[in-house]
């Protein structure tokens, strides 16, 4: 699902100079199915490298599925959850608050999300098998730290007191086996921490710390279990390769999107989010660019200036060396509970999903108390960003006020109704999203919620980022719920985890004390500072129908398909042509001569064409070949964490545009001695209606020493 690599903005940061400009290794959709019997109930987990769920993906999604399987899957027990991932192509959400910067909805983005959940989905329906699952669960205290530690200072000291962290550390697994073979054929845990250890200064397309823990995972794995260290590679199979038309002069449209079947024998490792909506893996902490000072630990700024604190990953300053860490740590974490892993569920599957309308609920406080959420809408602190991307100078996370400068400009846009602004309090209306739908909705209003229940697992599936203590309280609520209304089939040892931003997006959920900071997190909760009791309200519906049995809960307004309105203004690449005299896969930059050793990098680049054309889905742009007798044979690709497929472009001749690709390889320590050469597959149309057409070119050969 890795999408298109060139010229489209990145979706999480909302930085429109962020657009993708190659790829560090490829996105995935991840998916286990469980059931009880042929015939009996059934849930489906989609763990996407995404930034996040949408509400248009799920739609269509279901929609394939419906013509596939009839009523088997539905919106009820299909969950699909975005890792947070900060790396990827944007344009693909329905809202237009969510395609500002990526310049409305993105075609090619949408269809490779929705293309790989279907098929993610279909290989784990035909390859079900009666097996066992093992859960096992385990703290990990060093991939992620609070990014706003003074919004939850705000939360009451006895409540405090109740965790040793400021951030949840809990790993939970699951480990499933084949009951026939006895072999393990998957993992899938959960785990709070932000997608952001690539900064939103990256250009090349990355499933971040997740995304990387699950390939160290898969290839440790297929590796035989050896060890419990990371390897950056793993070796290419034939069949990848011929995937990619690895034959040139000979590849079809057909081949390069052609998708490896995976038949049961391929071992799926996913890493899922959680409550992450106050944690990030920046875990050195944030300090001011200029003087390297700590920033202010209320407002996140340096001298007043947002822009200059950033947070520092533990490889700082190098992003990719943090995000493998992070993955590390995490793929080190999963191996441990996953190798150790004892404890068999049994019980039911069962499930609940409703949809609500989020921006008007009633919800009845302690006391008998009834407050009301509001409009969707975003306060100041949503502008000046985290210390993971920090925002938009002249606005600080903190901030309750909004200049009469930006009150203009905001008026300008759409000026709030006395209602919202009284509703939002104290948080200052910046944005009143809820409130706009020209040219068609800015924020969700209808939300689903989601309840899976795996025999004592028990999964809830939320649409965006609960704070800590915010999952905290919800987890606490709907066990509590469980067990008193379950007839003896709930207990304390019940494991209640939190799927963040699945099924759609609708930013952040802080506790009511948090949202009276206002930092980055409660400015963008969006249903003003009872968010939290209302999904707290509603998911303890969920739980008292699921532990009684009841399946008779109101399903609620179903929330709208805006495919028909969707804004396109990025354009699709309309014909590409080389400079005079040089040919596309030509090379413009060959790598330099000398023995390489192990650690040390090599490039070449390539006179290329856009690759929109066509993304090579289960295909590479880049490979590294290794001479073996009179052959070349693919050992890495550009899903590889060693190779990097990097594109520049488009520039413009008497003739048409073209583009320089670079294929930048970090030779790792497992390479085995001998000659190398770099390769790059790509295609181009000569205008926007010709055929597209196939290309490869290589390096010449270099030497690996030992």
């Amino acid at each position: 699902m890795t999408g298109p690599a060139a010229g489209v903005n990145m979706m999480g940061y909302g930085n429109m100079d962020q657009v993708t400009q190659g790829i560090h290794f490829r996105l995935r959709a991840r998916t286990f199915i469980v059931a009880e019997s042929e015939q009996g109930p059934r849930f489906a987990f989609v763990n996407l490298d995404a930034g996040m769920a949408s509400q248009l993906v799920t739609i269509k999604v279901l929609e394939r599925l419906k013509s596939r399987y009839g009523e088997l899957y539905n919106e009820e027990n299909v969950a699909i959850s975005g890792i947070h991932t900060h790396a990827g192509p944007g344009g693909y959400l329905q809202y237009v608050i969510y395609s500002v910067t990526s310049l409305g909805f993105v075609p090619q983005s949408f269809d490779a999300i929705v293309n790989a959940i279907e098929l993610s989905i279909v290989q784990a329906h035909d390859n079900l098998k009666p097996g066992s699952i093992l859960i096992n669960t385990g703290d990990l205290d060093s991939a992620g730290i609070n990014r706003s530690p003074s919004a939850y200072l705000f939360n009451p000291p006895q409540e405090r007191a109740k965790y040793t962290r400021n951030v949840d550390t809990l790993m939970t697994l699951l480990k499933f086996v084949d009951k026939k073979s006895g072999k393990s054929i998957g993992a899938f845990n959960w785990f709070a921490t932000h997608g952001t250890s690539m900064s939103r200064d990256n250009k090349l397309i990355s499933g971040d710390n997740k995304g990387a823990a699950a390939r160290f995972f898969e290839d440790w794995f297929s590796s035989g279990n050896k060890n419990s260290s990371t390897s950056t590679h793993r070796k290419v199979k034939e069949s990848r390769i011929k995937a990619t038309g690895g034959q040139p002069c000979t590849k079809t449209a057909s081949q390069s999107s052609k998708v490896r079947k995976n038949d049961g024998s391929k071992f799926v490792g996913a890493f899922c989010q959680s409550n992450v909506g106050d944690v990030s893996p920046n875990v050195l902490g944030a300090f001011c660019l200029d003087s390297g000072n700590p920033c202010d630990f209320n407002h996140s700024s340096c001298h007043g200036n947002d822009q200059l604190c950033v947070g520092r990953g533990p490889g700082y300053p190098d992003e990719i060396l943090s995000t493998k860490i992070i993955g590390e740590r995490q793929f080190k974490k999963a191996v441990d509970l996953f190798t150790s892993a004892e404890e068999e569920i049994t019980g039911k599957i069962d499930y609940r999903q409703v949809y609500i309308n989020f921006t008007d609920i009633e919800v009845v406080l302690d006391g008998n108390t009834v407050v009301k959420t509001c409009p969707a809408a975003l306060g100041p602190g949503f502008a000046a960003g985290t210390t993971d991307g920090p925002g938009v100078f002249g606005f600080q996370q903190g901030d309750t006020e909004i200049n009469e400068f930006w009150k203009k400009v905001r008026d300008a846009i759409k000026e709030p109704s006395e209602y919202q602004v009284d509703c939002q309090k104290p948080k200052a209306v910046l944005l009143d999203t809820g409130e706009m739908f020209w040219p068609y909705a800015w924020a969700p209003a209808v939300l689903p919620i989601q309840m899976l229940r795996l025999g004592q697992l028990v999964i809830l599936s939320v649409p965006g980022e609960f704070t800590t203590m915010a999952g905290r309280r919800l987890r606490e609520a709907v066990k509590e719920t469980l067990i008193s209304n379950g007839n003896g089939e709930f207990n304390n040892d019940t494991n209640i985890v939190i799927a963040g931003l699945t099924n759609t997006y609708s930013q952040y959920i802080t506790t009511f004390e948090e949202y009276k900071q206002q930092r980055y997190e409660a400015a963008s909760t969006l249903y003003g500072p009872h968010t939290l009791s209302a999904y707290i309200q509603e998911f303890k519906k969920l739980a008292q129908s699921l532990a009684s049995g009841d399946k008779s809960i109101a399903k609620g307004p179903s929330p709208p398909d805006l495919s028909s309105v969707q804004l396109s203004l990025l354009g699709d690449p309309s014909g590409d042509t080389p400079p005079p005299g040089v040919k596309f896969g030509d090379i413009k930059l060959d790598v330099k001569n000398g023995p390489l050793k192990k650690g040390d990098k090599v490039n070449a680049t390539f006179w290329s064409a856009n690759p929109r054309y066509d993304l090579l889905t289960e295909g590479t742009f880049a490979l590294v070949e290794m001479l073996q007798g009179n052959k070349w044979i693919p050992v890495y690709d550009d899903d590889d964490f060693s190779l990097y497929f990097k594109w520049e472009g488009p520039f413009y001749s008497s003739k048409g545009s073209y583009g320089l690709a670079t294929i930048e390889w970090d030779v790792p320590r497992e390479a085995n001695p001998g000659v190398y050469r770099l390769r790059h597959f790509g295609s181009f149309k000569t205008t926007k209606d010709s055929p597209i057409t196939y290309f490869t070119g290589a390096s010449s050969g270099f030497n690996v020493n030992s």
